[in-house]
């Protein structure tokens, strides 16, 4: 089982290319990427993207990117020569007629603003591969990282499932006495309204039709099949959070069920108790691939 939370670092170097690249991942319903890359090299949006759709099956993931050129030809210097030899005809007048000596060459480019440097076309090819590569590292960190945090979620789940299945452990033991407590609460209260005292059969009704009422065989065994799927899927290395969050659905509401139809205040106790459990499960699931 993996959690959708993790980081994960790329590095490639080769040839005087450097390139960075970070991963970082939380929680999301679907596949929701986010690319942080230099503007000259957007390219590597595509392949970037496909093998992330390759590898990550749910989350927001943010790809970071950096890059450098340190190779000789990474730039392109050139000075513009005629405005350079203009601008020395212009001052070498000026010098003259103040007796003043005339400007230096590095002085005239920096005055004229001639010098400019460019970056050179890169080979994308190389980068590319540079970028998979380093992807692939951070990948391989970030999916590390989801295992360690999915196996702490599956311990945590684990021990909250098994707080529930004692609960309702508790409420099966507990259904069996409603009735006889129905029966109890009944004859007290027509002792104390000072009635006469109903045939022995209609109370046999009144008791059978609040026992089919109160009934949660059903329900009980609904949930005990909930527990047993969603215990099995804390094992799983395949993407289970959908299914586990069906599984809580489905659990929240037998749950309901049972504390609606009880009629008894313990089980309704136990039953708020259960939800609260529930909804911690919910909240871990919201994290789970």
């Amino acid at each position: 089982m993996l959690s959708m939370t993790g980081f994960g670092r790329g590095h490639a170097n080769r040839d005087g290319r450097d390139l960075l690249l970070e991963m970082k991942a939380v929680n999301h319903r679907f596949l929701d990427p986010s690319f942080r890359l230099p503007k000259a090299l957007s390219f590597l949006e595509e392949p970037l993207r496909v093998r992330l759709n390759e590898s990550v099956k749910r989350g927001h993931v943010e790809l970071t990117l950096t890059y450098r050129n340190g190779r000789p030809d990474a730039s392109v210097v050139s000075i513009d020569t005629p405005l350079v030899m203009q601008c020395a005809v212009e001052t070498q007048a000026i010098a003259d007629a103040l007796h003043k000596p005339p400007p230096t060459v590095a002085e005239l480019v920096s005055l004229c603003g001639a010098l400019s440097v460019t970056q050179a076309d890169d080979d994308t090819d190389a980068i590319t591969a540079l970028a998979l590569e380093a992807y692939d590292e951070a990948f391989a960190q970030l999916e590390a990282m989801r295992e360690r945090e999915g196996a702490a979620l599956a311990t945590d789940m684990e021990a909250n499932l098994s707080q529930i299945e004692a609960l309702m452990e508790d409420i099966a033991q507990r259904a069996p006495c409603v009735p006889l407590n129905y029966r109890e609460r009944l004859q007290v209260r027509m002792s104390e309204w000072n009635v006469q005292p109903a045939e022995p059969q209609r109370i046999a009704q009144e008791i059978a039709l609040l026992t089919d009422k109160c009934a949660i065989d059903e329900e009980l065994s609904r949930l005990k099949s909930h527990f047993t799927q969603f215990s099995a899927c804390l094992c799983m290395p395949d993407e289970v959070g959908r299914r586990m969050d069906f599984l809580l659905q489905e659990m929240n509401r037998e749950t309901n069920t049972v504390g609606s139809k009880a009629n008894d205040a313990p089980i309704a106790q136990t039953v708020v108790e259960i939800k609260c459990l529930l909804e911690k499960l919910r909240e871990q699931v919201q994290n789970i691939v």
